[in-house]
């Protein structure tokens, strides 16, 4: 097994470890809405603080329900992560018909590429 696929397989499982500790520790049992986001954790400390707490802005849309807002997040959260993988993918492309096109180069010049063995089996046949 190679080091990256070593370090691949690490980072799944503590992705994994992660995501399924909280629930199978039961952290939040103790809360009405257990998992709730950093923004509503906020909010309930600031009141609990000072009640007369008037906040600055209001939301330009507020989701009719949890479930909604939830869907919004993850459409967000994939879309984010399509257009990284995208620019990474683009990127090692770039890179590889780069590295492909000065191979073409280097043989084109005579001296200058592998001239050890044949690239396929075929030519030797010939």
């Amino acid at each position: 097994m190679s080091r990256n696929a070593k370090i691949n397989g690490l980072l799944l499982l503590l992705v994994a470890a992660l995501a399924v500790l909280p629930l199978a520790l039961g952290l939040g049992d103790h809360k009405e809405e257990p998992f709730t986001g950093a923004d509503a954790e906020a909010e309930t400390a600031i009141t609990e603080i000072r009640p007369d707490y008037e906040p600055w802005f209001s939301p330009l849309y507020e989701p009719p329900s949890g479930e909604i807002e939830s869907a919004l997040f993850a459409l967000q959260a994939a879309l984010g992560a399509g257009v990284l993988a995208y620019y990474f993918g683009l990127r090692r492309g770039r890179r590889q018909g780069e590295e492909r096109a000065a191979a073409r180069a280097a043989e084109a010049v005579p001296g200058a590429g592998p001239s050890a063995a044949p690239s396929s089996g075929a030519d030797e046949d010939a």
